[in-house]
C-alpha cells in the first residue's frame, strides 16, 4: 500500500491544506444568492451531462459546522474555499444580501475556531446572471464591479483571513468560457476570449490595488498550468504545443508577472484585445506576496488545419484519471522549477490544487498513489531551491464538478448525493496520519 510523505519530511512552517468552491459545493439555491451563469449554462440542454447544476450541491451551507470539523480531523494547516460573488450581491452590484455575508463571517469563525488558516478566493467562475446581461467579463466595467464586491466581501471578514487571491484559473473563466464553449457562459468567440482574458487581469488589478489600500495581507494569484507535450517530434506539433502553452499557461503568468502577453498568443488575440490595453498592464503585473499553482495533468498536442490557434487535443499513453487526464507528476516539478526560474523568482510557490477524479469509492488508493508521487514532485521542486512554500489537495468533499456533473469525484470525503451522507475515504485517512507525523 502506498504511503504518503510525512509533515516532517517538509521545511518548517510548509502548509498543508484542501480547497473546494462555493458554488460546488454549498447550495446555491439557498440563503439568498442570486442566480449566475452557471445556472443558465446548465439550463441548456448539452451543457452539463443531466443537465445538473449547483441548486444544492453538497448542501454545505448547512452542514458547515460538520465539515469544519472534517477539516479540524484531517489536520490541515489551511483551508482553501471561494466566497461567491451571487451570494454576497445577488444581482452582482447594488442591494446586498445580508444572509450571505453571515455565512462567510461563521465559516472563518469557524476555521479559525479551529485553527485553521481562511485561504479566501474571491471568485470561482459564478458570475451573476445579472452582470452577465451586461456582457460580464468582455464589459470593462467590471474590473468596478469586482473591485466593489471585493470591498463589501473585505469589509466584513478581511480582519480574519489569512490569504486572498482574486481570481481561480484564470484560463478557465476566459478561454474555456468564451472560446471552446465548455464553462459559462458557453460562448465561441475569439473577440470576446480576448476581451475577456484581458478584463479578468484588469479585474485582479482593481481587487488587489483596492485590498493593498486597505492594509490586506498575503495577496495573491492561482493560474492553473497544463504540460503542453507536442505529440510527435514533428515541427508542426511542437509549433501547436508552444501555441498552447502561450494561451493556457504563459497568457496570465507573465502578464501577472512581467506585464506582458506572449507573442505566440498575441499573434491570435491580439487583434481583438480592447484598445488601449497595453496601458493597464502596470497594474496588471503590481507586486504579489505569493503565486499558486493549480496542476493536474498534461495534454499531448498536434497540428490542426483550419483558423487560428490550429491545434488539437490527442490521446496519450500514461495512466488516467476518471476524467481521462493523463496523470504526469513529472510537469508539477518541471513547473515549480520553470515558474520559479522565469517569472516569480523568490516569491513563495503554493500548489494550490493537485487531484484526481477517480471511481474508486472509499478505497482509494489510486488517489493515494497520485498525491504520494505529485508530494514527491514537491520535494524535488524543493531540492532544486525552489520556494514552495505549501500544498492544498483538490478537494475536500466530492463535489459538483462543472460540466460533468456530479458522476466525477475528486473528494477525499466521499458525498452520497442520495442523501448527502459524508464518509472520509481511504485517502482522507492517509492524508491525515501523514500530517500527525
Amino acid at each position: 500500500m502506498t504511503t504518503l510523505p510525512t509533515r516532517s519530511r517538509f521545511p518548517g512552517g510548509f502548509v498543508f491544506g484542501t480547497a473546494t468552491s462555493a458554488y460546488q459545493i454549498e447550495g446555491h439555491a439557498r440563503g439568498g444568492a442570486g442566480r449566475t451563469h452557471w445556472d443558465d449554462f446548465a439550463a441548456v440542454p448539452g451543457n452539463v451531462i443531466g443537465a445538473e447544476d449547483g441548486a444544492v450541491a453538497c448542501d454545505h451551507l448547512s452542514r458547515l459546522d460538520a465539515d469544519l470539523d472534517l477539516l479540524a480531523t484531517l489536520g490541515v494547516d489551511a483551508y482553501r474555499f471561494s466566497a461567491s460573488w451571487a451570494r454576497v450581491l445577488p444581482d452582482g452590484r447594488g442591494p446586498v444580501n445580508t444572509a450571505g455575508l453571515d455565512f462567510y463571517d461563521r465559516l472563518v469563525d469557524g476555521l479559525v475556531a479551529r485553527g485553521i488558516k481562511p485561504a479566501l478566493t474571491l471568485y470561482h467562475w459564478e458570475l451573476p446572471s445579472a452582470l452577465a446581461d451586461l456582457g460580464g467579463w468582455r464589459n470593462r466595467d467590471i474590473a468596478q464591479w469586482f473591485g466593489d464586491y471585493t470591498d463589501t466581501l473585505l469589509d466584513r471578514i478581511g480582519d480574519r483571513v489569512w490569504s486572498v487571491a482574486p481570481i481561480n484559473e484564470p484560463v478557465c473563466v476566459g478561454w474555456l468560457g468564451h472560446f471552446t464553449g465548455h464553462h459559462a457562459p458557453g460562448l465561441r468567440d475569439i473577440r470576446a476570449t480576448a476581451r475577456a482574458m484581458h478584463h479578468i487581469l484588469l479585474s485582479h488589478a482593481e481587487a488587489i490595488g483596492r485590498m493593498r489600500a486597505r492594509g490586506q495581507p498575503n495577496l495573491g494569484a492561482v493560474i492553473n498550468l497544463e504540460a503542453a507535450l507536442p505529440a510527435s517530434d514533428v515541427a508542426a506539433d511542437r509549433a501547436a504545443a508552444a501555441r498552447h502553452d502561450s494561451l493556457f499557461n504563459r497568457f496570465f503568468l507573465q502578464g501577472l508577472t512581467k506585464g506582458t502577453y506572449p507573442d505566440a498568443a498575441l499573434d491570435g488575440l491580439g487583434p481583438h484585445l480592447p484598445l488601449g490595453w497595453q496601458e493597464d498592464m502596470n497594474a496588471i503585473s503590481a507586486p504579489l506576496d505569493w503565486v499558486g499553482l493549480n496542476y493536474y495533468t498534461c495534454k499531448r498536442i498536434a497540428a490542426a488545419d483550419g483558423p487560428w490557434p490550429r491545434l488539437a487535443e490527442v490521446p496519450g499513453p500514461l495512466p488516467k484519471t476518471d476524467l481521462d487526464w493523463e496523470i504526469y507528476p513529472q510537469g508539477l516539478a518541471d513547473f515549480l522549477v520553470s515558474v520559479a526560474q522565469d517569472y516569480t523568482g523568490d516569491t513563495p510557490l503554493y500548489v494550490t490544487e493537485n487531484g484526481m477524479a477517480a471511481a474508486s469509492g472509499l478505497h482509494d488508493e489510486d488517489r493515494i498513489s497520485y498525491l504520494a508521487r505529485h508530494l514527491a514532485s514537491v520535494q524535488s521542486a524543493l531540492a532544486n531551491g525552489v520556494p514552495v512554500a505549501g500544498y492544498f489537495v483538490w478537494s475536500l468533499m466530492d463535489n459538483y464538478e462543472w460540466a460533468f456533473g456530479y458522476g466525477k469525484r475528486f473528494g477525499l470525503v466521499e458525498v452520497d448525493f442520495e442523501t448527502l451522507a459524508r464518509r472520509p475515504k481511504a485517502s482522507f485517512e492517509a492524508l491525515a496520519k501523514a500530517l500527525s507525523r
